[in-house]
Formats: C-alpha cells, sequence, structure tokens
C-alpha cells in the first residue's frame, strides 16, 4: 500500500509541476522524508496526506486508491468550492460551452 500511494503522490507533484524540495518545503517535510515516502519505504501519516491533498487540490481518492487518474471530478470539485460565487458562474459557463464544443466535433 505504501508503495502504491508513494507513487501516485510522485505522480501528482510531477504533474503538478513540483520539484521534492520546493514540495517538502510546502508541506514542513524534509526532502529526504518525501523522497522516503513517495518510494513506498514509509507511510505518509494522515496529517501529512491532508496536506498534500490541500496543495495538490487532489481528493485522497486519488492518492490511496487510483493507480491512474481518469476523469478526476473530485480534482475538480475541490477546486471549485474554492473560487467565489461570481468566479463559480464564470467557470460554471466556460465548462458548459466547452463540453457543448466537443459535443459539436463528434
Amino acid at each position: 500500500m505504501n508503495v502504491l500511494v508513494g507513487a501516485n503522490i510522485k505522480r501528482e507533484r510531477e504533474k503538478a509541476g513540483f520539484t521534492q524540495d520546493q514540495f517538502s518545503e510546502l508541506l514542513g517535510i524534509g526532502s529526504k522524508s518525501l523522497s522516503s515516502i513517495e518510494r513506498g519505504v514509509v507511510g505518509v501519516s494522515l496529517t501529512t496526506l491532508l496536506k498534500i491533498c490541500e496543495i495538490l487540490h487532489i481528493s485522497a481518492n486519488v492518492l490511496l486508491y487510483e493507480k491512474s487518474r481518469k476523469n478526476d471530478v473530485d480534482s475538480i470539485a475541490l477546486r471549485l468550492e474554492q473560487l467565489s460565487a461570481e468566479q463559480f458562474e464564470i467557470a460554471s459557463n466556460v465548462m458548459t460551452n466547452l463540453i457543448q464544443a466537443f459535443s459539436l466535433e463528434k
């Protein structure tokens, strides 16, 4: 389980564009500790897991259960929840138009 979770953390960290040093600093842990977590040598604490999810704007499910990321609706929902009402309305309109555009391509 530690290996799977660690690999998922590494994948999501890299996807977000963070180096190990940058990410470990944001988490408040040493880069060697982060490396050990990502390699699955040690498990991640719940406190650190929550910080990782907050920083990367992803759900814990992405890290705990998924081998690869398909359509991560939870991640999008977490990001949308952080928007003001006005920003949410704009994002909603953009997504509606985008989905309509994708439908026209078929």
